[in-house]
């Protein structure tokens, strides 16, 4: 780009309105349509479908975390489930033991999580490739047992896991406020907050360096990134998602148990991940629903046809894989990249 043309974007982008020109105040005119929506919809839900939407509102945030993690900095991770449940029984210990009220207990779970995250991060940012993913998969499936463990059993419940006890809507919203409806409000609030903030991080210096070092570490190295400093944070941040999203999985599940946590809670966050696009924070919420939804549709589906018991109980496996199938050969880099095609095209249409 010549000098004349660099004035003249600089002289374009002075013109532009204040909330584009701001990244923090473009992003908050995103959230807080987003929080106006999210109770819109809440509202007119059933108490059944409140449920799922909190559902998917902790899961995409388990989801946006990883998809920093994989998409921005470039390291896979198979154990964010044990991430999760570093954050599910945490909460459920401050929560029952120590009765911490919720707000407290959720930022605790995030930075004690997040440190959980920093020490594997350390040992991390030595592997590469196959050998990170083999060390993270062993973190999903050993962590979660620590649980049944003979040292721990009293404290954590072994297999039987800690049961938690549901946040109650306070008494200004009505004695018959629904449970289901007040804990989807507080899995949305810490959505959005959580996306607001990683937006953020995307676009900041840090942001910057994950891409530099996910895109070639030496040359990474070379502008004067610290590339295991970086990768260190990254893993921090994504694994205060994941303890943030058990902490709420405890608290609408009202339980923390080691069977809620395996290797496929890993894997179906990783999947989502993938689907929505990775890197793409909006991809981890279009990734969440479908992880959240497509099993119970395709359970919906399964029964109405009255297959045999046989059949029908691989149904939704079968629908599961044909729909992840679908949306990787339609959309190779994601929903997000689907949409986003879709709206060039819509563009370059309306311009002809």
């Amino acid at each position: 780009m010549t000098m004349t043309e660099t004035q003249a974007a600089q002289r374009e982008a002075s013109r532009a309105p204040l909330w584009r020109r701001s990244t923090l105040l473009r992003h908050a005119c995103f959230a807080v349509p987003g929080l106006l929506g999210f109770w819109l919809l809440s509202i007119a839900l059933d108490p059944f479908a409140n449920l799922q939407l909190a559902q998917i509102a902790y899961t995409a945030i388990a989801v946006a975390g990883l998809t920093v993690l994989s998409g921005l900095s470039g390291q896979i991770s198979l154990g964010h489930g044990a991430f999760v449940a570093v954050g599910a029984y945490t909460a459920a210990l401050l929560l029952e033991n120590a009765e911490w009220s919720l707000a407290p207990v959720l930022v605790v779970v995030t930075a004690g999580t997040a440190l959980v995250g920093t020490l594997v991060g350390v040992a991390a940012a030595r592997l590469r490739g196959p050998y990170l993913a083999g060390a993270t998969l062993a973190l999903a499936v050993g962590l979660p047992s620590l649980a049944d463990y003979h040292g721990l059993r009293d404290l954590l419940g072994g297999a039987n896991g800690l049961i938690v006890s549901p946040p109650v809507p306070p008494l200004s919203l009505g004695e018959t406020f629904p449970l289901e409806r007040w804990q989807s409000w507080i899995c949305g609030i810490c959505l959005v907050v959580a996306l607001f903030l990683l937006a953020n991080l995307s676009r900041s210096r840090l942001g910057r360096d994950m891409r530099l070092v996910r895109e070639d570490e030496d040359a990474a190295a070379l502008s004067g990134v610290h590339v295991a400093r970086t990768q260190i944070l990254a893993f921090c941040v994504s694994a205060g998602c994941a303890g943030l999203a058990g902490g709420l999985f405890a608290i609408v599940s009202n339980l923390a148990a080691p069977g809620a946590f395996t290797l496929a809670l890993s894997l179906s966050l990783l999947t989502a991940a993938v689907l929505g696009g990775l890197g793409s924070l909006a991809g981890a919420v279009y990734g969440a629903v479908i992880v959240t939804l497509l099993p119970n549709w395709s359970t919906d589906l399964a029964q109405q046809a009255d297959l045999p018991r046989a059949v029908y109980a691989n149904i939704p496996l079968v629908l599961y894989g044909l729909v992840l199938i679908l949306v990787i050969l339609a959309f190779p880099g994601g929903i997000q990249s689907g949409v986003r095609r879709i709206g060039r095209l819509l563009r370059r249409n309306r311009k002809n």
